[in-house]
């Protein structure tokens, strides 16, 4: 497995990631904003039975941030998807998505419909992110996109010290257990697997971070009928972060959409990754895709 560089459209570099599968449907991880490969500990694995490619938001995991750093929408994203795909010479993927790159992944899917051949959908809604937050925590639902948008906001104020801290907080087995336990976070996401994921994200520069976070706060709620293609959709029961009624309110738009409700957080991927797997794999059975074309010039 390993990192790569590859250009988007504007010209901007941006890291990739592949696993050392050699053979299987193909999946690109739309990922949650800033989380590395290591949040999908089993799908990711050589050995997953998928070939798997990612991508590191533009100017993170040591990508290069774009000229114009206005260009960090979810359009610009999509850009990067698709470049990604075309550098790896994957014609048509299952699009594995989380969090904010469950945006990325529809909007991927209603610009190139003809690359995406099934979409799970885990802890993110297609649009509209920010007023899916804050629900179990009792923010109505009209306030909830100006709270985080305003909580995005402060965060790129004092991303400087945020980073400080970042840096001064060990990631051991006690912190990790410490998150696991805080709420936000719950105990299925074990030590072994929340310290890889920790390690990487402590590295992020938080003004950029949040940078990145404002900038797709302009994406609205989409009109779903566009999608044909075999959808799943797994939502946390305890999600602070997106809640598991907007995900259900999603579904309904996708007559043929799946619908899976887990007992666990936002962080669904290292809290039941044997479930995520598995519902990949029907998802991969349901889009009738064997082992996809994949020409890599690598």
């Amino acid at each position: 497995m390993g990192k790569f560089r590859f250009d988007s459209a504007d010209g901007t570099c941006v890291m990739g990631w592949r696993n050392e599968a050699t053979g299987g449907p193909a999946v690109v991880i739309s990922n949650g904003l800033g989380t590395p490969p290591s949040a999908w500990p089993e799908v990711t694995r050589d050995d997953s039975g998928f070939l798997v490619v990612t991508w590191y938001y533009r100017g993170t995991g040591g990508g290069d941030r774009p000229a114009d750093e206005s260009r960090v929408r979810i359009a610009d994203h999509v850009d990067d998807l698709l470049a990604l795909m075309d550098h790896e010479g994957i014609d048509r993927a299952l699009i594995a998505c989380w969090s904010l790159g469950v945006n990325v992944g529809f909007e991927f899917a209603r610009a190139h419909p003809d690359r995406v051949a099934g979409i799970l959908a885990v802890a993110g809604v297609p649009g509209g992110t920010f007023k899916a937050m804050f629900g179990p925590l009792g923010v109505p639902r009209r306030f909830r996109h100006d709270v985080g948008v305003a909580a995005a906001k402060l965060g790129r104020r004092i991303g400087p010290q945020l980073s400080w801290l970042s840096s001064h907080v060990p990631v051991n087995r006690f912190t990790s257990r410490a998150i696991s336990h805080s709420g936000f976070v719950l105990p299925g996401a074990t030590p072994d697997r929340l310290m890889p994921t920790l390690q990487e994200f402590r590295e992020h520069d938080f003004r950029w971070y949040f940078t990145l976070a404002v900038g797709a706060a302009d994406h609205h709620p989409m009109d779903l009928s566009f999608v044909t293609a075999p959808v799943t959709l797994v939502a946390g029961r305890y999600d602070v972060l997106t809640s598991m009624h907007s995900m259900i309110e999603a579904a309904a738009q996708i007559p043929h959409a799946e619908l899976h409700v887990l007992p666990g957080s936002h962080f669904l991927p290292i809290e039941f990754p044997a479930e995520i797997t598995h519902e990949l794999s029907r998802l991969a059975e349901r889009a009738a895709l064997g082992e996809a074309a994949v020409d890599c010039d690598v």
